[in-house]
């Protein structure tokens, strides 16, 4: 199996696409809104990814995050809540913003689970701080590292109970970065001490399955790499100093934070010690050139895969829409607490 996940083009899979993924046989596949136009599509969409290697349980991952960051959107799907609105209500009512942020991810999870995708890129737990860029701003969960953790846990457990798994992100921390790292490379010069703040959460919640990386450059611990490409990074905070021994993807590697050709980004990432390379664009050349760029799957990414997607439903039977409804109500009500 080829470590790394790839995009798809369309609504359904072009013939070299179709050839290209039987023979790469790449761990896993991200959604986009390129690819999502009602539920029997994508129903069947999801389908054809699993058979093409004829494994049930299959990596299948989208950015359902609620609010702006949402690839499955109304009419066909709910519209759901951003990050910041569970923050507010845990001003005032914490248990109950940690029960909404439950429901939340349950029922969002479902909407997943009946669409046949495995794996949601949530939660953020990134701290939110005073000035930064507003990449993050309110898909946040707040600005304090209890609070952010507590909130990311029970969307971590709202998801499973769907049948879904989560990705926390973006290790070691993305909320004081003043700069959009889809456009350029975020430089962060906090101090280790300070940057305790930021790596709060991440170890709040380090038994994890699933984890990806940022596209950010700490002076503090590598003042030449982004942490995606940074083994110092990796070694020392997020398996070392955070104890994250999940499956730790990449941000996409086609974000403009990264210099040089996507392959060699595939390549560097690896070699520094992540162990999925995700390209998102379903661009032929480049997923041909990751191909050929990466070392084969290792031992360790292998078993981390298989615990990540041990959990995660099968897609055999039906999801239960009368409990979607009835998470999706418990959340909204609490949530209205917080207006």
């Amino acid at each position: 199996m080829l470590p790394a996940i790839f995009g798809l083009s369309g609504l359904a899979l072009s013939d070299d696409e179709r050839a290209f993924f039987r023979d790469a046989d790449p761990a896993g596949y991200i959604l986009f809104g390129r690819n999502v136009e009602s539920r029997a599509q994508l129903r069947a969409l999801t389908g054809e990814l699993r058979a093409l290697h004829g494994r049930a349980r299959t990596f299948i991952c989208i950015d359902q995050e609620g609010g702006r960051v949402a690839r499955m959107k109304p009419p066909v799907w709910a519209a759901y809540p951003p990050g910041e609105a569970f923050d507010r209500l845990y001003e005032t009512a914490p248990i109950s913003a940690i029960e909404a942020a439950r429901a939340h991810g349950e029922a969002l999870g479902l909407d997943l689970a009946e669409a046949g995708i495995s794996v949601d890129c949530l939660p953020l737990l990134d701290v939110r701080q005073a000035g930064a860029h507003d990449v993050i701003g309110d898909r946040a969960l707040g600005h304090e590292p209890l609070r952010v953790a507590a909130l990311g846990r029970a969307m971590l457990e709202g998801l499973a109970r769907a049948g879904v798994a989560g990705v926390i992100k973006h290790m070691p921390g993305h909320g004081r970065a003043l700069a959009d790292s889809h456009k350029e490379l975020p430089t962060v010069t906090a101090s280790t001490e300070a940057l305790e703040v930021d790596l709060a959460p991440f170890r709040s919640l380090n038994d994890s399955r699933i984890g990806m990386t940022a596209h950010v450059r700490y002076t503090a611990w590598d003042a030449e790499n982004p942490a995606t490409l940074s083994a110092t990074v990796i070694r020392d905070v997020i398996r070392g100093g955070i104890g994250f021994d999940g499956l730790l993807l990449t941000d996409d590697l086609d974000m403009q934070a990264l210099g040089g050709a996507v392959p060699e980004r595939a390549a560097r990432a690896q070699a520094a010690g992540c162990d999925i390379a995700l390209n998102c664009w379903a661009k032929m050349d480049d997923m041909i050139g990751i191909a050929g760029a990466l070392a084969p799957m290792s031992e360790a990414t292998a078993a981390r895969l298989e615990r990540a997607l041990a959990p995660t439903s099968d897609f055999a039977a039906p999801v239960d829409l009368a409990r979607q409804a009835e998470r999706t109500e418990t959340r909204d009500r609490l949530l209205a607490m917080a207006r």
